[in-house]
Formats: structure tokens, C-alpha cells, sequence
């Protein structure tokens, strides 16, 4: 007789062996406690995360001869013919194979019958999405109206197939995919009852693979435990699945940052000579840009966020301190979006080859500085950053000058400077310019702390400032961006607006915000439309296909052209 498979062994007999959906646990455990189920269920969710289960332990906690109680007892007759699935009073149907309507009248036939054993009728529509529009409509007036005897539980993966007319009949419950830990608790615990020893990582992996899904992470499991090994090893489970070892990765990223085209094309090759799952190395080798960036960006306490051993984060930090952030970033975002390209390809291998040169050259075929300029590291604004023609320190200390010699002439002429102090300063008074040098400096960093600390929700208003110089011209704050991609960042999503009125507060009066050469660029956007809208090109288009001009833009515009 063939063995029991690992799923079908270890599947959860009462609510508390699930693994995960802890609400929707507690809600149903409740409902059989207090004798009080509902009519109609609908649980959906992706594979493998327990609906059918939960649907059979309900089946048990209800009609179990020691209840009502929140768990069933699993030694009563009842509990024992649904395990088995051999009670009468527990139907459950394969809605693939039960789609028309002639089924659906049949089980209204027999749902009116009193249950035979038990105190409720249960009947288990698993992927109910399959049955068809008449079928549905066909169960509308039970699902609705059922006898006080008879419980719907309907399990699906596509609850956007149900009409709303049926959910509205059902309380509906989402099964979400389980965490790496929770999925790695539960093979850990197959694990001790299996007596195998087994590597914190090798159980990483299968749990990391598995998605979420309890069934294919017990599926992969068995099959790896299937090569009678001494243990559970990451090298059996990468050999076993299909995965690239950990020294490929290794071994990739010191290709990509040493420019090394030959030993990249010969990994690519090793890939597909060995047929591993290029989706999933995709998957970690993206994980892999994602600890770098943490590691670099990330501070103190980022190990915490990674799981992963001592050693390994040791290597990981030593190759992102030779790694600018800003490439870090744009790989890593790089290899999310070619991901679904490559594995859609019809030449996949030629595809990932691509992808791994382009990392390899990124800056230079990408500027960095301008890939996602959200999330780059800011400099530190320095006293260079702030000649003295533009700083607003300054242009305030010459408004109060004029106003003070506005009010007191005699006293302002009398401490002008003549010709012998002009041309021999006083030495105190350029040591005292020089700290004003570095107090303008300072007060620019307070307003965008200040800014940071007010606006906690958008960063990018700090962010963004501190690619800017600014001055003031009497109620007037003025930004010089040094940077192209900050004017179109700070005019999104209201933040000019947003930064008037941090300015309004740290100054203490009505603050307008201005950017400077705003009215010249007003003018070359329109000078570029009118020249868009008059070209011989775009005539001839509009007239032989009627078409009409929605909206005309700026983009990747190279000066020299």
C-alpha cells in the first residue's frame, strides 16, 4: 500500500494546528462554541493556505457529539466518519466537475433532508468559482433561505469569478498567503516529528519557495527528504528543486562589479545547462540587490530585517561598501521589471544575458544620479553650496543694512567705511564674515530639517531641498534647483503649496515660493509646443488619421541637440 503523502499525514485536525489565519480561526472557532454558524461561507485565497481544511474542521466542531465546543474532539464517531470522509451528513463536491445546473437542482433535492447522524448538514463546494452562471443561479434562493439544518462552506482561488449576487448571501472570509515564518515554524515542526535534522537555511529556502503555500512547501519538502539523506541540507534542497547555489550569486555580483563580460556569459550558460529555475533566480538575485541596498542605506539595526546568517551578512557588507547606493538601487529595480520580460521571452537565456551586461555597465549606459533621484543619498549642503550672491542670509542682513540707514543716515555715514579701510580690511571683520559664511549655511540646514520634521509624510519635500540653494527677496523665498529632476518633483502632488506654508511658519510671515528661471522655462515650453504643433510631421498626422494632440512634454531632451 503506498504512503501517505507529507500533506495528507500532517494535515490539521482542529483549528489550532493550522498554521496562520489566526482572525478568521478565531471567528469560527467562536461560531461552533456558541452552536451559531452561518448559513453560507465563502473562503477564498490562494493555494495551499488552508481553505478546504478549515472547511472540514468546521465540519467537525459543529456535528461533534461533545459540543458545542470551539475545537472537535476527533474521538467521537462523528469527528472520526469526517476524517475518514465517509459521514453522510458531510457532502463535499468538485465544482470543476459539478458546473450545470442539473447538479445544483439535485443537491437542493437533498439539502432538505434532515441530517442523519449530526446536528447540521454540510455541504463543501471546493473551487466554486467553476460552476456556471445558470448554476449560480440556480442556488441563489438556497444560498439565501437554506434549511436551519444545512451550512454552505464554498472554498475558491478566483472570488472575482462569484457574482455579487452569491457573495452578498455569504460571509466571506480571505485566506492570506502565510509569512516565511509561520511556513518555516510549520516544516520545522514536520521536521521534529519526522525525526530529521535540518539546516535553519535549507528550511529558509523551502519556505521562501514555497510562496506562502503550505501544501507546495510540504510537496517540495517530501520530495527532497524522497533522496534518503542524512538531514535536511540546502545543498540537497537547491539540487533537488532546481536552484542556483549561493556561490552563483557570489560569484554574479563580483562578475557585475568587476565589468567581467566573459564570466557572466559563462554563468548564464551554467544556468541553462543545469536547468534551473530561472524564475525563482530571478526572485533571489533580485533579494540580493535588496540586501545590498539595506546594508548600504540602511543604518544601524538592518540585520534585523535580514534573514540571513552572520557570515553571509559580513560578505554582503563588504561588497556594498564597493558599490555606490545609487547603482544598488537602480540594479535592484532593474531586475524586478526585466523579470517578467525574461521569463516571457522566447529566448530567455539571451534575454538574462542582456540584463546581466546592462547591470554590469549601468553607469554608463543610465546616469545614476538620475535613475530614481527619490531614493539616493542627499550630500550634506557644505558652505560651497552657498556663494554669497545667493544666499538668503545675506540678502536679509543687506535689507536690514538699507533699512537702518534709511532710518538713521547721519549714524549709517558716519560708519561707512572710507578708502583706507576699503583697501586694507580688518581682520576681525573677515573673521567675522566667515562665520556668518557658515551660519547661512546652517540656517539653510535648520528649514530643511525643519521641513523634514513638519512634512513626515513626504519626504521627498527634504529630499528635494536639499538639492536646492535659495534666497530671500522680501517675501519672497526663492529655490535655485541644482538639479533638473527636483523643479518636476516639488510642483507634484501639491508640495510647492506644502513648503509655502513651512516657510510661512519658520519665518514668521507670509512666504511666497519661487523658483528661479521659472518665467524663462515658461517660455521655452512654449516656444517647444507651438514648434511641436507647427511641424510639417505632425500636420500630416493629424490630418490623414484625425488625430488630436492630448498633451505635450519635456522628456530625456539631450542640450546638445
Amino acid at each position: 500500500m503506498a504512503k501517505a503523502g507529507l500533506t495528507a499525514r500532517y494535515r490539521p485536525q482542529n483549528f489550532a494546528q493550522v498554521a496562520g489565519q489566526d482572525f478568521i480561526k478565531t471567528i469560527l472557532s467562536r461560531a461552533a462554541a456558541l452552536d451559531r454558524p452561518a448559513h453560507a461561507y465563502l473562503f477564498s485565497g490562494t493555494r495551499g493556505v488552508g481553505k478546504t481544511t478549515v472547511a472540514r474542521i468546521l465540519a467537525k466542531a459543529i456535528n461533534c457529539r461533545k459540543g458545542p465546543a470551539p475545537e472537535p474532539c476527533n474521538e467521537c464517531s462523528s469527528c472520526e466518519q469526517i476524517t475518514r470522509g465517509s459521514s453522510p451528513d458531510v457532502r463535499e463536491i468538485d465544482g470543476a466537475s459539478h458546473t450545470g445546473v442539473d447538479h445544483v437542482r439535485k443537491l437542493r433535492e437533498e439539502v432538505v433532508y434532515t441530517p442523519m447522524s449530526g446536528r447540521y448538514k454540510v455541504i463543501i463546494i471546493d473551487e466554486a468559482h467553476m460552476l456556471s452562471q445558470s448554476a449560480f443561479n440556480a442556488l441563489l434562493k438556497t444560498l439565501e433561505e437554506p434549511p436551519r439544518h444545512c451550512v454552505f462552506i464554498m472554498a475558491t482561488t478566483a472570488q472575482e469569478k462569484f457574482p455579487s449576487t452569491v457573495l452578498s448571501r455569504c460571509q466571506h472570509y480571505v485566506f492570506k498567503r502565510l509569512t516565511m515564518k509561520e511556513l518555516g515554524d510549520h516544516l520545522k515542526y514536520v521536521l521534529g516529528e519526522e525525526n530529521v535534522a535540518y539546516q535553519d537555511e535549507a528550511v529558509q529556502l523551502l519556505a521562501r519557495r514555497g510562496d506562502g503555500s503550505v501544501r507546495d512547501s510540504m510537496s517540495m519538502l517530501g520530495q527532497v527528504l524522497a533522496l534518503g539523506g542524512e538531514g535536511l541540507k540546502t545543498r540537497d534542497v537547491r539540487q533537488v528543486l532546481g536552484l542556483a547555489e549561493q556561490e552563483v550569486f557570489h560569484r554574479l555580483m563580483q562578475y557585475v562589479l568587476d565589468r567581467n563580460l566573459p564570466g557572466l556569459y559563462e554563468l548564464v550558460q551554467y544556468l541553462l545547462n543545469q536547468g534551473l529555475d530561472l524564475g525563482f533566480f530571478l526572485q533571489e538575485l533580485a533579494h540580493c540587490w535588496r540586501n545590498l541596498f539595506l546594508l548600504s542605506s540602511g543604518g544601524d539595526g538592518v540585520e534585523k530585517i535580514l534573514d540571513m546568517d552572520p557570515q553571509e551578512i559580513d560578505y554582503w557588507r563588504k561588497m556594498a561598501e564597493n558599490i555606490p547606493a545609487a547603482h544598488i538601487h537602480a540594479g535592484w529595480q532593474m531586475v524586478l521589471e526585466e523579470r517578467k520580460g525574461i521569463l516571457s521571452s522566447s529566448e530567455p537565456g539571451l534575454s538574462l544575458e542582456l540584463m546581466l551586461y546592462n547591470l554590469a555597465y549601468l553607469p554608463e549606459l543610465i546616469p545614476v544620479s538620475d535613475y530614481d533621484p527619490g531614493l539616493i543619498r542627499n550630500p550634506k549642503p557644505s558652505a560651497d553650496d552657498f556663494p554669497k550672491e545667493s544666499s538668503f542670509l545675506q540678502e536679509q542682513q543687506i535689507q536690514d543694512q538699507k533699512q537702518k540707514e534709511a532710518l538713521q543716515p547721519d549714524q549709517a555715514e558716519e560708519s561707512r567705511p572710507g578708502p583706507e579701510s576699503e583697501s586694507s580690511p580688518d581682520p576681525s571683520w573677515a573673521k567675522d564674515k566667515a562665520e556668518n559664511s557658515v551660519s547661512e549655511v546652517q540656517k539653510w540646514d535648520d528649514f530643511i530639517k525643519f521641513c523634514s520634521s513638519r512634512a513626515s509624510d513626504d519626504r521627498t519635500i527634504s529630499r528635494m531641498l536639499g538639492h536646492c540653494r535659495a534666497r530671500i527677496e522680501q517675501d519672497s523665498l526663492i529655490l535655485i534647483p541644482e538639479k533638473e529632476f527636483v523643479l518636476p518633483q516639488i510642483e507634484r502632488n501639491g508640495r510647492k503649496g506644502r513648503i509655502a506654508m513651512l516657510a510661512d511658519n519658520y519665518f514668521g510671515r507670509k512666504m511666497q515660493v519661487r523658483f528661479h528661471g521659472s518665467d524663462q522655462r515658461q517660455g521655452a515650453d512654449s516656444a517647444l509646443e507651438h514648434k511641436v504643433r507647427s511641424h510639417p510631421g505632425v500636420q500630416k498626422i493629424i490630418r490623414d488619421f484625425d488625430a488630436q494632440i492630448m498633451e505635450i512634454t519635456r522628456k530625456n531632451i539631450n542640450p546638445k541637440t
